[in-house]
């Protein structure tokens, strides 16, 4: 397995370009299984989450071609087209092991759903950051006339229908990944279905538009109340996939981190929210310039107190608030900031458990509960050290790289596999102005 070699303490100069977002890529490919019509997609990020479903769409007889590009730095396009889907692959004991290895495996369930009448549900993988319920998903198919049957060996679910019918549902949750599988089961539903407390982030309305343009009637796109009007069959499109608002969150956190001058290129600026407002709470300065996001060199950044003078909290919320895939980042952020911080960490229990590897190098950090960090900023009087740590998921592993490339030595970081899960050549992209890691 791969390590990443980090040797710190050098400053960056330059301009990243986003990729294309990964929430919204797994939400995009699951849907090609509605139609048997071609689907042209841009902007995929070249990520192992993505490119692992991609390859389960090939195993079910999707035809996939990559469509070639003749303008430089930008990503190749593919088309889907799922005509002669193998649904004795579904039941294989294949494709349940695949799905398993993918958490993005379980929006495929929604759609094949909706068109075969059928589907398996596997206890995904993904990130070790505490438990991600299931049980929006499956009570939604149900009330749309699902039968759920629970396998013995409780390794997965199955689901089965003799014809959806829309109905009205108040989800428990606004999950995101739940509101989309719902919603790519009831496109294809007999009826009207509403959809009370519904995720309503960018990747969302990025699906609900490209369901729109196949042919879906989805009303309320933006709001936390869709009403989707059920069609007898969808066809093709082309979608393209915003700039990933995580990965640009990253680079604001590490430019801040290593003191660097970075300019963020095509960030979709208007589709990012209250992230560049919370960056600069951190006292970080984001800069908007057209469509990218300038940050220039930070020798101090001061975080920012209430009016009554208390600490100042950063936690997550569902959209429009603050989104938990950046909290890490934020975390790790507010080590070299002046004053103090609390992160919370509302929705996973874990995912604040690999600040003990900040703490080795030097950090000033009071783990309260498994929800909540106290940061106690150094404001550059100390350095981190370099360490040996492993990531433990995705965002975490992102956060570990930007504090080794902070401090002062080198440093290893194991499982680097859970950064490329999410992160497109990091290492290459760092590197290419002025970053020191070596992928050994």
């Amino acid at each position: 397995m791969a390590v990443f070699k980090v040797e710190g303490g050098h400053r960056l100069k330059g301009e990243l370009i986003p990729q294309g977002a990964k929430n919204e890529a797994l939400q995009i490919l699951s849907a090609v299984l509605l139609t048997d019509g071609k689907v042209t997609i841009h902007n995929l990020p070249d990520i192992l989450d993505v490119n692992k479903l991609i390859e389960l769409l090939v195993d079910l007889g999707v035809e996939v071609e990559r469509v070639h590009n003749v303008r430089p730095h930008v990503p190749p396009a593919f088309t889907f087209c799922a005509k002669n889907i193998n649904l004795d692959f579904v039941r294989s004991a294949e494709f349940c092991r695949k799905s398993a290895a993918l958490r993005g495996s379980v929006m495929l369930v929604g759609p094949l759903l909706a068109r075969f009448g059928f589907a398996y549900m596997p206890k995904p993988g993904g990130d070790k950051i505490g438990r991600r319920r299931l049980d929006t998903h499956l009570i939604g198919f149900e009330k749309l006339g699902a039968e759920l049957n629970f396998e013995s060996s409780g390794s997965f679910f199955e689901l089965r229908t003799k014809g959806l019918k829309g109905c009205y549902m108040l989800l428990d949750e606004a999950s995101v990944t739940g509101t989309a599988n719902i919603v790519m089961a009831a496109v294809l539903a007999q009826g009207v279905t509403t959809i009370y407390n519904a995720a309503c982030e960018p990747y969302l309305q990025q699906l609900c538009k490209m369901l729109n343009r196949m042919g879906a009637k989805i009303s309320g796109i933006g709001s936390n109340l869709l009403t989707i009007e059920g069609v007898s069959s969808l066809g093709g499109c082309v979608h393209t996939i915003l700039p990933d608002m995580i990965e640009v969150g990253s680079f604001i956190g590490l430019a801040a981190m290593t003191a660097s001058e970075i300019t963020i290129k095509d960030v979709a600026y208007d589709e990012l929210g209250i992230i560049p407002a919370q960056f600069r709470r951190l006292g970080i300065t984001v800069d908007r310039r057209g469509d990218d996001i300038f940050i220039p060199v930070h020798d101090h950044y001061e975080i920012e107190s209430f009016l009554d003078g208390s600490i100042m909290t950063i936690a997550d919320a569902p959209w429009p608030g603050l989104t938990p895939d950046l909290l890490s980042v934020f975390l790790v952020t507010a080590v070299q900031a002046k004053g103090s911080v609390l992160i919370h960490q509302k929705m996973f229990e874990s995912r604040l458990f690999f600040v003990d590897k900040l703490i080795d190098m030097g950090a000033q950090i009071i783990l309260c509960d498994p929800h909540r960090a106290t940061i106690i900023g150094h404001d550059r009087a100390f350095c981190l050290k370099g360490t040996r740590m492993a990531s433990p998921d995705i965002r975490a592993g992102i956060a570990l790289l930007i504090a080794a490339m902070s401090a002062k030595g080198t440093s290893i970081i194991e499982n680097i596999e859970q950064i490329d899960r999410g992160y497109q050549n990091i290492d290459g992209r760092l590197n290419a102005i002025g970053a020191r890691i070596e992928r050994v």
